[in-house]
């Protein structure tokens, strides 16, 4: 009962309508690809009325994918894919449990600033939850470098720390971060402000 309450909310939280730079991301092209294919037609959709922005509806996507050989399983799981990257081994085997577990969320781990870069150009998260005190780089660093990449300008940066000042937050939010998360944090809380940052609906609270 419960895994089917899950499932379908993985399905409720699926994104209808895309940017280029997510479908490029899906798709595993660049953006400048999907931007030609939709300027000559062969991948359908729409113009934001006033700007100059395209978006792209879920099943012209999932057509263009098939007519062009592209596996679309990253179209078809609905799930929002998570790095994330601490060194505090009980705190990220928590998190990851409880991703899982939510259902709508597929996580991997790296536990240095060194493992991230590396991981944040092959797996192109969504969402990057990083943990500011690294035993490498400092997480300002991960922010500055993931900026600096436009093909990665969609990821999310969720920082997070038990030991920063609230002026060194602004720094961060200035290197790239989208947001910050004071440990020791409630996992509900993260699972919210994660939400926020990909714009899905946080999950009903089972009574």
């Amino acid at each position: 009962m419960r895994l089917a309450h899950s499932q379908q909310g993985v399905f409720e939280d699926m994104k209808t309508v895309f940017t280029t730079g997510e479908a490029a991301k899906i798709c595993k092209v660049s953006q400048q690809t999907i931007i030609r294919c939709f300027d000559n037609g062969q991948l359908k959709g729409f113009r934001v009325p006033g700007s100059r922005f395209r978006r792209i509806p879920r099943e012209a996507l999932y057509r263009f994918m098939k007519d062009n050989g592209i596996p679309t399983d990253a179209l078809e799981s609905g799930k929002r894919k998570v790095l994330l990257v601490d060194d505090d081994v009980e705190l990220v085997e928590l998190m990851t449990k409880v991703l899982e577990e939510d259902g709508r969320f597929e996580v991997r781990v790296a536990n240095t600033g060194f493992d991230a870069g590396m991981m944040v150009k092959e797996y192109r998260p969504d969402l990057i939850v990083l943990d500011v005190m690294l035993p490498d780089i400092n997480g300002k660093e991960v922010c500055h470098r993931v900026r600096a990449d436009l093909s990665l300008e969609d990821v999310r940066i969720l920082c997070i720390s038990g030991m920063i000042e609230e002026d060194k937050i602004q720094e961060l939010k200035l290197s790239g971060a989208d947001d910050f998360l004071h440990k020791p944090f409630d996992i509900e809380e993260l699972i919210d402000r994660m939400c926020g940052l990909l714009e899905i609906e946080p999950a009903p609270s089972v009574a």
